[in-house]
């Protein structure tokens, strides 16, 4: 990394300053969007879709739990994979701390994928995760919402992914869709592809703080580059006691 010219505070205090005025920009901005999104028109779902669970069938309007809303993420989890995909892993690390407070507020949370249940099972114990995660093999869902595809896709090297037709990329891809039961009815009202779900990823936003950013320097320059699934990380050194820790050893 590549030092930046060393200033005194009051310099410092100037220069940070101007980048508060474009934080503030984008934060207004990010706003505006927030309130398009709540508003963007919704689409009824007609189709009867039956996901597998723990105990057996289980029908979409199960997957709300109660609540009004829910959030899907299509994990990227396809049969007879060894494991999950280790770019949804790391987004799906944030979900349980963070829904104990969004479920107080309306809002269930899911992850689907195509592998049969009983890989899913072994590959969450493995994980440690406690959230709803249900298979939808079997099922058209993933391929209606655009995060799985067809052999007749990979043959004909384009895939729609995104809104929008691309070179094929594989069998499984990552999103997030948003959806709402209304007066016994459910709609769809919001997907996210790519990079588009980013925003849920709690660790990239302390990265994002930094100097040294997300560290994505190549080969891939993406995730790809250091994420792995949590328990696959090399053993580091031990770090030094925290100053509060030192103190209660004291």
């Amino acid at each position: 990394m590549e030092r930046p010219r060393i200033a005194t505070r009051a310099e410092w205090l100037e220069a940070r300053k101007a980048h508060l005025a474009r934080e503030k920009e984008l934060t207004r901005l990010h706003d505006r969007l927030a309130a398009e999104r709540r508003n963007l028109p919704w689409v009824k779902i007609a189709k009867p879709y039956v996901f597998e669970g723990a105990g057996g069938p289980v029908r979409f309007a199960e997957l709300f739990q109660g609540r009004s809303q829910l959030v899907v993420q299509h994990f990227m989890f396809g049969p007879g994979w060894k494991e999950g995909c280790p770019g949804c892993s790391f987004s799906a690390d944030h979900v349980d701390a963070a829904r104990q407070h969004f479920e107080r507020n309306d809002l269930s949370f899911a992850a689907v994928s195509r592998a049969p249940y009983p890989e899913i099972a072994a590959f969450k114990r493995r994980m440690g995760w406690g959230f709803c995660w249900v298979s939808s093999y079997g099922s058209d869902f993933n391929f209606d919402f655009g995060v799985s595809f067809t052999k007749e896709d990979e043959a004909r090297g384009k895939a729609l992914y995104n809104f929008e037709l691309r070179d094929y990329q594989g069998d499984e891809l990552p999103g997030t869709s948003v959806f709402v039961c209304d007066g016994g009815e459910i709609f769809h009202t919001y997907s996210a592809y790519g990079r588009g779900d980013e925003q849920l990823i709690g660790a990239y936003n302390y990265l994002d703080l930094t100097p040294k950013g997300r560290s994505e320097n190549g080969p891939n320059f993406d995730l790809t580059d250091w994420v792995r699934h949590h328990d696959r990380y090399d053993a580091a050194p031990p770090a030094a006691p925290c100053c509060d820790t030192a103190h209660e050893a004291a």
